[in-house]
């Protein structure tokens, strides 16, 4: 099976790498990026290829889309903190605009196929499709975004879409990663540094360990997890066409982390 990954030079893409890159399921990796990915280029696996690619607001380029034509299975992993953007609209254009965009494409190339095309948004812990007066900046485009991809799988059932609202994502027990993670903030790691005890031993709802968050995510990817398993143990349907979120505590069960 053919999977693209975006943002794998981030926490969570390098983690759904490592992942695709161990699963034997998957034939082929594609991973769109802006500039060269230190982990793929390092493991040196056959099945990788990195397309360098700038706007990902468009997919019309002949070259690109006969790389990704018969993929059947996205991760997108490719997203900013509110705090490292310099408006509101740069930030929703990267949170939000980017994914519709692509989950367009793949909807497209699926309907062109005749075969369904499983795209995983990656959310996050606290996004919301129903904000209120204070709901946080993320937390509201997260959840715009979602509400996007429900309406375009709502138009298209050959696209099944779904996000994850990860929490704390922890990669300090996932050592296959570690050199190729991007330097955090001093101010980041003191926090991590702090929050990192607390939230794996008294707020394990919230911790997303990288090595479970990427398998899921992978597996979501190639189809594994059925509706019926998920929205069972606690996924929620939204939109007719049933696009699906998965809260961290939802995943964590499905991945065997909590009884």
């Amino acid at each position: 099976m053919h999977t693209i990954l975006t943002g794998a030079t981030g926490l969570v893409g390098s983690a759904v790498l490592d992942s695709m890159l161990s699963n034997p399921s998957i034939t082929k990796v594609t991973i769109l990026s802006r500039r060269p990915v230190a982990q793929a280029t390092a493991r040196a696996d056959p099945r990788v290829s990195v397309v360098l690619h700038d706007d990902f607001s468009s997919y019309d380029d002949a070259a690109l889309r006969s790389r990704i034509q018969d993929a059947r299975g996205c991760v997108w992993a490719l997203g900013i903190s509110q705090t490292q953007v310099g408006s509101r609209d740069e930030y929703e254009r990267i949170t939000k605009t980017f994914a519709l965009e692509a989950a367009q494409t793949f909807g497209d190339m699926a309907r062109e196929s005749g075969r369904p095309f499983d795209f995983v948004y990656v959310s996050g812990l606290g996004a919301t499709t129903k904000p209120g007066r204070f709901t946080q900046l993320f937390a509201r485009v997260k959840g715009e975004a979602e509400l996007g991809l429900a309406a375009i799988q709502d138009e298209n059932p050959l696209l099944r879409a779904s996000s994850v609202r990860a929490g704390f994502v922890d990669p300090a027990a996932h050592k296959a990663i570690g050199e190729y993670l991007p330097a955090r903030p001093m101010l980041t790691s003191l926090m991590e540094n702090v929050l990192g005890p607390v939230v794996r031993g008294f707020w394990k709802s919230a911790w997303s360990p990288t090595e479970h968050l990427g398998r899921f995510m992978t597996d979501m990817a190639v189809g594994k997890w059925s509706e019926k398993e998920m929205v069972a143990a606690g996924a929620e349907k939204i939109g007719k066409g049933g696009f699906l979120i998965v809260e961290n505590p939802t995943f964590r069960k499905l991945q065997g982390l909590d009884a």
